[in-house]
């Protein structure tokens, strides 16, 4: 699966997750777990949610309810992933997983 995100106008700590493209979804997916990790502070816990999937490739902004967003020291830039998985209509199989990693703030 391809995963695409980015930070253009999300605020620092914002508990408001970002709209998510994804492409190549399994054909029998039906929900997708997605979670956000700090690759430079694995420790600190971003959360996420498992949300339903109506087959469209697109995760609409604010759609995570677990979810505090990228929060780096001030001063400072971190990268982040988002790890998204395909589940069946259960949520007992991972049909498949995609990633995509973006620095917040964006340095352009």
């Amino acid at each position: 699966m391809a995963v695409s995100f980015n930070w253009n106008d999300t605020k620092s700590c914002s508990s408001t997750s970002p709209e998510i493209n994804i492409e190549n979804v399994p054909g029998n997916t039906r929900f997708v777990d997605i979670r956000l990790i700090d690759l430079d502070a694995p420790a600190f816990n971003h959360g996420g949610s498992v949300v339903g999937y109506d087959g469209s490739g697109l995760i609409k902004k604010g759609a995570l309810s677990n979810y505090t967003g990228p929060c780096p020291p001030s001063g400072t830039s971190h990268r982040y992933q988002f790890t998204v998985r395909a589940l069946n209509a259960d949520k007992t199989l991972i049909l498949g997983t995609g990633m995509s990693t973006a620095t917040f703030p964006s340095t352009r």
